[in-house]
């Protein structure tokens, strides 16, 4: 008999067995997983923040403009976009997802829906 590597006990059942039940596999797992996990979770926080404070801005035929004074104290994070997109007239725009952003003079932000 083999005993579960996340409590102990005596495991019942097929030979391969790790675990006695699903609750100790899930455990063992979310330990093994904790610091990248954590990671994860902290960066798509981060994401979803910045995420929302673009949709919330006010769009006239897809595009607004603000400041990323405005952005930064609505805790927008300018570290925190899922891609960078490079257009042909040399313009650079980071997005969140569907929304992008271009930062222009005098520290002002041209955001765009996709």
């Amino acid at each position: 008999m083999e005993t579960c590597i996340e409590c102990g006990e005596k495991i019942i059942g097929r030979s391969d067995k790790k675990f006695c039940n699903d609750a100790c596999r899930n455990s063992y797992n979310n330990k093994q997983n904790k610091d990248s996990s954590n990671l994860m979770r902290t960066i798509n926080s981060k994401l979803r923040k910045n995420f929302k404070i673009l949709s919330e801005q006010n769009f006239v035929e897809g595009k607004a403009k603000t400041s990323k004074n405005k952005l930064t104290t609505a805790g927008f994070d300018f570290e925190y976009f899922t891609n960078i997109k490079i257009y042909k007239n040399g313009s650079q725009y980071f997005f969140v997802y569907h929304y992008g952003y271009k930062l222009l003079e005098d520290d002002m932000v041209l955001v765009v829906k996709n």
